[in-house]
């Protein structure tokens, strides 16, 4: 199996709801995202025509604009957090925080983009993006990764497989 990694970086603030410790006050990180994909189109495995998963540029042009959209210089916050997302509203600025359904963790948010956010952008282009890894710091990251073997998987693979553009 051959994959590509394309990586996406990122100023974001965080912190974590009903946390004890540091990460419980608001702060904030340069992120790195790594989003390794892969051919999800069965009929022609591995690579296309010009010897390419995918154009990097592609995982920039939809990925990396995704984060720079929704989570570059943006807090990030539970759902749960209301007090702080009624406090982060009021302040001046061009973005609303965005809010997760968990907390805004390394593991979460690699979670959301290899579940959510992946796989919508890429629907149709004949690619899955199949791992994601996100530096919270230069020295910790979370790795998120899929079981291809999983039915859950199986299901992302039919659902992006000869469907719209092709890579």
């Amino acid at each position: 199996m051959q994959s590509c990694m394309r990586r996406v970086r990122f100023c974001y603030g965080h912190r974590l709801h009903n946390y004890q410790g540091k990460c419980a006050t608001l702060h904030g990180h340069n992120a790195v995202v790594e989003v390794h994909a892969i051919s999800s189109d069965r009929s022609r495995p591995g690579l296309d025509e010009h010897g390419m998963v995918i154009d990097f540029s592609v995982l920039k042009n939809t990925v990396g604009e995704w984060i720079d959209t929704h989570w570059d210089h943006t807090v990030i916050l539970s759902a749960e957090d209301t007090e702080t997302i009624a406090l982060v509203k009021q302040c001046p600025g061009e973005k609303a925080p965005f809010i997760l359904d968990a907390n805004p963790t390394a593991e979460n948010l690699a979670h959301h983009l290899l579940w959510s956010v992946c796989p919508e952008l890429l629907r149709g282009s004949g690619v899955l993006v199949h791992k994601v890894i996100f530096w919270e710091t230069e020295n910790c990251f979370a790795e998120e990764s899929l079981d291809l073997a999983s039915d859950a998987v199986k299901r992302l693979f039919e659902r992006n497989e000869g469907r719209g553009e092709k890579r």
